[in-house]
């Protein structure tokens, strides 16, 4: 019985670890986000040096929590709600550690406009910057909360993200056919434009993995399919 509870003690120690990790990764990667935003309309050159260095820290909680899984799924060979929070928290990390790998390359592009004026087109940017960076605190509270609402909410607004980022090509496109000069300038801050609506593509993925830890609908896909509301086998429920 002593025996048991040492077991279940080190099991329930190793999920709180797992969930603390995942949380200190997304704090991370949404302070890494922001700050590589801020260091482009702000034109901080320091920040954006800052900011390529701080992937190390992500990728050092990324390993932790690939351990930590592995460590789980071997030694105690979860099931049902346990087992799929464990490999959910697997897709969470992938996705972060993709957010992440934005971020720094926001940060590098940053580096490069730094010198360069601001152009009219970009009082568009950090409208979506903005609405990016909420998606991504909301899908985080999401996780902490087990709120499957509020990750359902984050998902639907990444056709926002999508709207602005086609005004804001346009109006770069725009920019370019009345000064050609600024062709490289439009090229990096079109990269960036690109950048950021890739993080809400994987915000929308943390979003869906969320949804499928909290309650068990698995909704990937689900559009491609014509079924919004497809869930897992009800075997595989808690």
């Amino acid at each position: 019985m002593r025996e048991r509870m040492h077991i279940d003690q080190e099991y329930g120690d190793d999920v709180r670890r797992l969930r603390v990790q995942l949380i200190m990764m997304g704090g991370r990667v949404e302070a890494l986000v922001g700050a590589s935003v801020r260091a482009l309309t702000e034109r901080d050159a320091e920040l954006a040096h800052r900011t390529v260095e701080s992937d190390c820290a992500v990728e050092q909680h990324e390993i932790a929590i690939d351990c930590l899984c592995r460590r789980i799924l071997t030694r105690h060979q979860p099931v049902a709600s346990d087992l799929r929070f464990v490999t959910s928290s697997l897709r969470l990390a992938t996705d972060l550690e993709h957010i992440a790998d934005l971020g720094v390359s926001i940060g590098r592009c940053a580096l490069d406009l730094c010198a360069e004026a601001p152009l009219q087109p970009e009082v568009g940017l950090p409208r979506m910057a903005a609405e990016v960076e909420s998606m991504l605190r909301e899908a985080l509270d999401a996780f902490v909360t087990s709120d499957a609402s509020k990750a359902e909410n984050v998902i639907a607004r990444d056709q926002l993200v999508d709207n602005l980022s086609t005004q804001i090509f346009c109006e770069l496109l725009t920019h370019v056919g009345q000064n050609a000069q600024c062709m490289t300038q439009v090229l990096r801050l079109q990269s960036v434009v690109k950048h950021v609506e890739r993080v809400a593509d994987h915000v929308t993925n943390l979003c869906e993995t969320v949804m499928l830890m909290a309650g068990g609908e698995d909704v990937r896909h689900a559009a491609n399919s014509g079924d919004s509301t497809r869930a897992v086998p009800n075997h595989e429920r808690n």
